[in-house]
């Protein structure tokens, strides 16, 4: 981990994982070109999941098996600076990360063992650290450009030359030029000018090369600052709103990519767009594709483009009992809630009837089951392994009660043994070594319009947990 893995990689490169949050919550058929870019073997699953192999030891990982591997090392850093125990943290992620991957990181924060409280953006963290001391109304821009893309190795070869300031920025100016719409985009979905900023802030390791910073300088007509660890910070700052010991600072995130359905001709109806403030929820209400239809199938996706095949599709589910009627004459309200996290909940409602399902996207992780899971048994001692065993019996006989407030009740009793179980496995002899282990764990239509009912390949959509109330 950190340094000796690094000084390691030279010798160990088919061994040595770096840069896995590229992978993190994604199909393989999502990453081919990236997993081009990095020393170590990235493999497809039966399941169409990524896989990183470890020839050494002859296994596979998920990628959130090696993210918490990284948090737990964190957290015992943490933990033993500050001589108390590290349990809950605030994790920061790429903006750019789609509703799968962030659940993806919240399963690797409860590998390691930690209660994770907040999933925020990278540049809004950073804003937040910075405006933290400021008393003036001011608009920040954060210009954040890391280095993870460029952490490319081909084994353990050295090249001894020498690489000018201007031959680099030369081999760079391409990607320089692709900076620029970005930035432009930004500012028009915020409605602003450059006239609007007031400062500009830069993060990550990228953002140190001089053309980059006189790029920006340039675009803004600002001179950008860039302090040090300010995304970090910016956790930190967010841990101290949520425990109450910050009181004048309210966080408000957006949604990165825009929520829809399928509807006629393969096209993405949008319900909530981007950059809408968390939370949130909307309802819009759809009806039958033809005459007598007595189910909907609901295509809940993600992204920006016209057309349901270059989106993302998160989950579908049917909703069925719809009273034969004449098609456009059903109503299916179909509600969709975002929490401050950015996870995704989707229900749909028959108003003539009262029927409802809700979907929760909470199958994102490519974390294997079945047998990790016995491979986690054995590592588990059985007073530990009861207690769950307890916990889920009670849930069961909460889901079979039909009680919303005890199945809740049930929910948080057995994510807490679930956490118990995470950090008893991580302080076993071994835990810090290099083999992690997981802890257990339709088309509609608007009114009047018609349906494709079509429904996403089975490989590209995640698996998602759904009930069915009357």
């Amino acid at each position: 981990m950190g340094q000796i893995a690094k000084r390691q990689a030279v010798v160990n490169p088919e061994n040595t994982f770096f840069s896995v949050k590229r992978f993190v919550g994604r199909k393989m058929s999502e990453v081919d070109d990236e997993s081009k870019q990095v020393s170590y073997s990235v493999v497809r699953d039966e399941n169409g999941n990524v896989k990183l192999e470890c020839p050494a030891i002859g296994k596979q990982f998920a990628p959130e098996e090696i993210s918490a591997q990284v948090l737990r090392k964190l957290v015992d850093d943490a933990s033993k600076f500050l001589s108390d125990k590290v349990t809950k943290a605030v994790i920061t992620v790429p903006a750019y990360f789609n509703d799968s991957q962030r659940i993806a990181i919240k399963d690797a924060g409860r590998i390691a063992g930690v209660e994770v409280l907040r999933i925020i953006n990278e540049p809004n963290a950073a804003s937040l650290a910075y405006g933290f001391e400021e008393k003036n109304n001011e608009t920040i821009l954060v210009f954040d450009l890391g280095g993870g893309t460029f952490d490319v190795s081909d084994g353990p070869k050295h090249i001894d030359t020498t690489l000018t300031r201007v031959k680099f920025e030369d081999l760079c100016s391409d990607l320089l030029d692709r900076l620029k719409r970005p930035v432009e985009t930004s500012l028009k979905d915020a409605k602003l000018s450059f006239n609007d900023i007031d400062e500009v802030i830069l993060v990550g390791g990228s953002t140190r090369i001089p053309s980059v910073q006189d790029l920006v300088r340039k675009l803004t007509g600002k001179e950008p600052v860039n302090p040090d660890e300010v995304v970090a910070l910016g956790a930190a700052v967010q841990v101290g709103v949520l425990s109450g010991d910050v009181s004048n600072i309210v966080l408000l995130d957006v949604i990165p990519l825009s929520l829809g359905l399928e509807t006629l001709g393969g096209v993405m109806t949008k319900i909530i767009p981007r950059n809408t403030t968390l939370p949130t929820s909307k309802s819009e209400v759809f009806s039958t594709a033809t005459d007598g239809q007595t189910s909907v199938e609901i295509n809940v996706l993600q992204g920006e483009r016209e057309f349901v095949k270059d989106n993302k599709s998160l989950g579908s589910f049917r909703l069925d009992g719809v009273p034969p009627a004449p098609r456009g004459v059903p109503q299916i309200e179909v509600k969709f809630d975002i929490d401050a996290n950015g996870i995704l909940s989707v229900t749909a409602i028959n108003k003539g009837t009262g029927k409802k399902k809700d979907i929760t996207i909470t199958g994102a992780s490519t974390l294997p089951k079945d047998e990790k899971l016995k491979e986690l048994g054995e590592k588990v001692p059985t007073d530990v392994k009861d207690k769950v065993e307890s916990k889920v019996k009670e849930l069961k006989d909460a889901i079979s009660s039909g009680s919303t407030q005890t199945i809740k009740d049930a929910m948080a009793a057995l994510n807490q043994e679930v956490m118990q179980l995470g950090q008893v496995l991580y302080s076993q002899p071994g835990s810090g070594g290099p083999t992690p282990t997981p802890t257990p764990d339709g088309t509609t239509e608007k009114s009047g319009s018609s349906s494709s009912g079509k429904v996403a390949g089975e490989g590209e959509v995640i698996d998602a947990d759904f009930r069915e109330s009357n």
